[in-house]
């Protein structure tokens, strides 16, 4: 009976012992279908580094290599920024401007905005319009209640996005409850690709809105303030307003008569820029009084940039800007350091280039005899020292006005311009992202992340400047006499 018994437990209770086992088998495979989940979701997201994200096809790049060690820990980074940040009442609250004393008049150049949009002020801006604008950008920009949110498209180089994006942010903080919802493309490549030539009205009408951050003369794209005045982490550096202070007490550590009399420049020749090459051979400071340097930025890089430091070129009286790829972001460090500033006659324009005048704030150089023009300019300014003292002054003047609070200013009238001309109400497409300050830096790496909060603003106690209205005559006639001035000089080279 004994036995029967123990082996009618034994069989009674066998259930029982399989359960945990079933239990932790389940737990396991939840886990596992859990983890493939996440990880297929991750993979199909896009960040502002570049995650899952391509180079844009029109100029390619080497892909970003990301540091997370495992798959799962960039999983658990992507979430956490991307979708847990924003959640946690980051977004800045909207209090309206209560402000009614009136603002001084915005910079003269600020009335390029009008000029800029001026395509779309009959034809507007329709969702299609912006579409057309979405085959030739890296991201799509919408601002919604002060909220932003981006839609990668590709991935930009180095920091551009991140950068670029953070200088939005800074825009909402700068302004809160003032900036208008908006949606626009941006490509943050050099070149502008929307060529006037394949547009025209009655035919292809109107051209794509495309923002970036150079254009030309012969291009619709739409200039705007360029990722470097937050900071350039890859070549060190630092946020503009920091940058332009060191600049300015090194342009002050030799007075004018104790700088070299001559043209500096150095640069990396090795980017496409036929210009670049061509100034090579101008280096020789007794035929064409130039000192001509190639800058290599992975030595540089190892170096911990010393030799590169932005501060400590402006010991020359002269400093030549040449375009590379497109335009290039030395031209407002050039500017900076009180020199001459020897522009050699350029293609591409970004949003504050066109306000500087010849033989007042630079000195023009021309392309058709590159080292001859040089060589005139310098032997001008030795001969008139006072005069040429005076155009590196105000040039430097020129950009010490333009602050990051004036960039702002910039950044908020052509937002709220181009948002005037939209036919449609904006909203963020189910497959963008909101972008929050903090989930920005939860991104950043520790020198981005440096940068990036050196540059961190708060409210403006003041409203923007007051942009004049549109006029076209007076940015041709701005033109014209830049022109003249320009031929001017050409004449004097010729005698």
């Amino acid at each position: 009976m004994a036995s029967s018994f123990r082996k009618y437990s034994t069989i009674s209770l066998a259930p029982f012992s399989i359960f945990p086992w079933i239990a932790i088998l389940s737990f396991f495979c939840i886990g596992a279908i859990l983890l493939y989940k996440v990880d297929d979701f991750v993979s199909r997201t896009k960040t502002i580094v570049g995650h899952n994200l391509d180079p844009t096809p029109w100029h390619p790049f080497p892909q970003k290599i990301f540091n997370e060690d495992t798959k799962y820990a960039r999983a658990s980074k992507i979430i956490q920024c991307s979708y847990l940040t924003c959640r946690r009442g980051s977004t800045i609250e909207q209090k309206p401007f209560q402000f009614s004393s009136p603002t001084a008049n915005c910079p003269s150049f600020f009335r390029w905005i009008h000029h800029d949009l001026e395509p779309w002020s009959r034809s507007r801006i329709s969702v299609s319009t912006l579409m057309e604008a979405q085959k030739l950008a890296a991201f799509r920009i919408v601002i919604v209640g002060g909220k932003l949110y981006v839609d990668f498209y590709y991935a930009c180089v180095q920091s551009r996005a991140m950068f670029t994006v953070w200088g939005l942010l800074q825009l909402l903080q700068r302004y809160p409850g003032a900036v208008p919802d908006v949606d626009l493309m941006f490509d943050c490549m050099d070149k502008p690709v929307i060529n006037r030539t394949e547009y025209g009205q009655g035919t292809r009408w109107p051209p794509p809105p495309l923002f970036r951050y150079c254009t030309t003369e012969g291009h619709f794209d739409i200039p705007f303030p360029d990722w470097s005045f937050w900071g350039w982490t890859e070549v060190n550096v630092r946020p503009w307003d920091d940058e332009f202070s060191d600049i300015k007490r090194g342009s002050q550590v030799l007075s004018w008569k104790k700088k070299t009399p001559r043209a500096y420049w150095k640069g990396n020749p090795n980017v496409f820029a036929s210009i670049r090459t061509e100034l090579l051979t101008c280096n020789h400071s007794r035929k064409w009084g130039a000192q001509i340097m190639r800058q290599d930025w992975f030595e540089e890089a190892r170096a911990g940039y010393e030799r590169s430091k932005l501060s400590n070129q402006c010991n020359h009286r002269y400093k030549i800007y040449a375009e590379g790829y497109a335009w290039s972001v030395s031209l407002k460090y050039i500017l900076s350091c009180g020199s001459v500033a020897l522009i050699i006659s350029p293609q591409y324009e970004d949003f504050f280039s066109r306000g500087l005048v010849p033989r007042e704030n630079y000195w023009p150089i021309s392309t058709t005899n590159l080292c001859q023009s040089i060589k005139f300019a310098v032997d001008w300014g030795n001969a008139n020292p006072s005069e040429a003292e005076a155009i590196g002054k105000r040039g430097q003047l020129f950009m010490e006005n333009l602050a990051l609070d004036q960039v702002y200013d910039y950044m908020y009238h052509l937002i709220t311009e181009y948002s005037k001309l939209q036919d449609f109400t904006p909203s963020p497409p189910s497959s963008s992202q909101e972008v929050c300050t903090e989930s920005l830096l939860c991104y950043a790496e520790e020198k981005e992340r440096q940068f990036l909060e050196m540059s961190a603003t708060s409210p403006a106690s003041t409203l923007p400047c007051t942009l004049q209205n549109a006029d076209p005559h007076v940015i041709e006639s701005w033109v014209k006499r830049k022109r003249a001035i320009i031929s001017s000089v050409r004449d004097l080279e010729k005698v």
